[in-house]
């Protein structure tokens, strides 16, 4: 077998095919030969059986024309009469030549039978010759031309005899046949599987020779088309033309993507000196940014939340409790935003300024906006970096549910496990498609906060900063709504 297949791999793809050809058309004649001699053994036995029945029928005929013309002639000797009478008697004689008379074919029956037709019939033709010579006058005439009808009449009798031992033994051959018939279609199947197999086992070698390394190639090239150089070398056994293609083909790859890294390191090269030159200007506008907010907070706090207690007091007196409970979740609000100085607070406190902020929110959406909270932690142990949760509520209203006609709502859910505290800020708002969100996680990654907003890259560089392990993850669907998710490991962060 090794040696057959290292012949295989070093022939030429024109011998291969030669072979497969070869194969096919051996096994093509082989089904023809197959086929002829089925039809030659079932019709010659048939043949056979028909032949000696219609011979012995031929006899048993010919006999009785011969009768009936003995019969005619004697009682009327014409010209015509003799004629039918002699051509009768010929066509009784070559029958009778015809007749099987071979022991071994016929076998001990009918060879005794065909014997004493044959010696009867010798004794009857010179015993009717004799009768015809005599005068119709003479004595004894009529008893021997009864003696002829009688010789007849055994003669006919032998006839039917034969002919039913000779159908009775075509019969008894046809019965011993019969299982070889009903055998022929397993053994036309059984060769049809195995000439199928042959050429099964040809057309697998022929594939792998030949359509293997092909698709091999035409892979590799659809890979290459789109810049895919990830593929290790095809490898093949072929030692043909098609072995040599794929090691040409291996050399060309090398060569070009040589080529291809050469200009893609030129191409980074430029674009990494571009997006320092773009860090530069960022880094200017951020400067200005920080600049404009530190002037802002430089407003007296105390006398906005003074303004704010006044209007609270007179809303108070005025029964407006709506109004004075507005007030005062902003004067939460602005007093938490304005004097918390840590970078780490407990969860109540975020929870509690995102109700003061739904609540406002509420009074001004009405029902268009609900807030859902479930809380599966202890929200005084839990520990979160401070103004986290507000602003990504309020770009959930602002960006995903503002935007829709009939609102919608906010589910914030927080749970923990194995250390690890989970907070979910998801909307039903009008959500964003898969580009979108794409390149919402790359201008995250890249500080590009410009697009993006100050809220939420400010909170996705600080976690990522104050936690190694954390993480922000950023889920949507389009008219399904957006689920912003925080990863805030519960042990001491580093650096403080």
């Amino acid at each position: 077998m090794r040696y057959v297949k290292d012949f295989w791999l070093g022939i030429s793809l024109k011998k291969k095919l030669g072979i497969y050809a070869g194969v096919v058309i051996l096994i093509v004649g082989l089904s023809a030969m197959f086929s002829f001699f089925l039809m030659d053994f079932s019709l010659g036995s048939f043949n056979v059986i028909l032949d000696d029945n219609g011979v012995c029928y031929d006899f048993q005929e010919a006999m009785e024309l011969e009768a009936a013309a003995f019969e005619k002639y004697t009682r009327d000797r014409t010209e015509e009469n003799r004629q039918a009478y002699e051509n009768a008697c010929d066509q009784t004689a070559k029958n009778l030549e015809r007749l099987p008379y071979d022991y071994e074919v016929v076998g001990q029956a009918r060879y005794a039978k065909t014997w004493s037709i044959r010696n009867s019939y010798e004794n009857y033709c010179q015993f009717r010759d004799t009768v015809l010579d005599m005068n119709q006058e003479d004595q004894g005439y009529i008893s021997s031309l009864y003696q002829v009808y009688s010789m007849q009449e055994y003669l006919q009798t032998y006839a039917r005899q034969l002919l039913q031992l000779t159908m009775e033994t075509g019969n008894a051959s046809y019965q011993q046949q019969v299982p070889i018939f009903y055998r022929l279609p397993y053994l036309i199947m059984l060769l049809a599987a195995v000439l199928i197999a042959i050429v099964m086992a040809v057309t697998v070698l022929v594939s792998r020779a030949v359509v293997s390394p092909m698709e091999k190639l035409a892979d590799a090239t659809r890979k290459i088309a789109v810049n895919d150089f990830s593929g290790g070398d095809l490898t093949v056994e072929n030692r043909d033309e098609m072995g040599e293609m794929v090691r040409a083909f291996n050399k060309m790859k090398h060569a070009t993507e040589g080529y291809i890294q050469t200009l893609k390191q030129n191409y980074e090269m430029a674009e990494l000196l571009h997006k320092e030159e773009m860090q530069k200007v960022e880094i200017e506008k951020n400067l200005q940014a920080t600049r404009l907010e530190l002037l802002k907070s430089q407003i007296n706090p105390h006398f906005l939340f003074n303004t704010l207690n006044i209007i609270a007091c007179m809303a108070k007196l005025e029964d407006a409790d709506t109004t004075e409970r507005m007030i005062t979740s902003m004067s939460n609000l602005f007093r938490y935003n304005l004097k918390t100085s840590e970078q780490i607070v407990p969860l109540r406190q975020e929870l509690s300024v995102v109700q003061d902020y739904m609540y406002i929110q509420k009074m001004r959406f009405g029902e268009r906006i609900r807030y859902d909270l479930d809380c599966q932690v202890d929200d005084m142990t839990a520990m979160v970096p401070a103004f986290t949760l507000q602003p990504l509520v309020e770009n959930a209203i602002v960006h995903g549910l503002a935007k829709k006609e009939q609102g919608g709502r906010i589910f914030l859910r927080v749970w923990e496990k194995d250390n690890m505290l989970t907070i979910s800020i998801g909307d039903t708002g009008i959500g964003m498609d898969e580009g979108t969100r794409q390149a919402l996680l790359k201008d995250l990654e890249s500080h590009q906060t410009a697009r993006i907003g100050i809220g939420l890259g400010n909170i996705y560089q600080r976690i990522h900063t104050m936690y190694p392990d954390g993480g922000v993850g950023v889920y949507s669907r389009v008219n399904c709504g957006t689920v912003i998710q925080l990863r805030i490991p519960q042990e001491k962060p580093e650096g403080l």
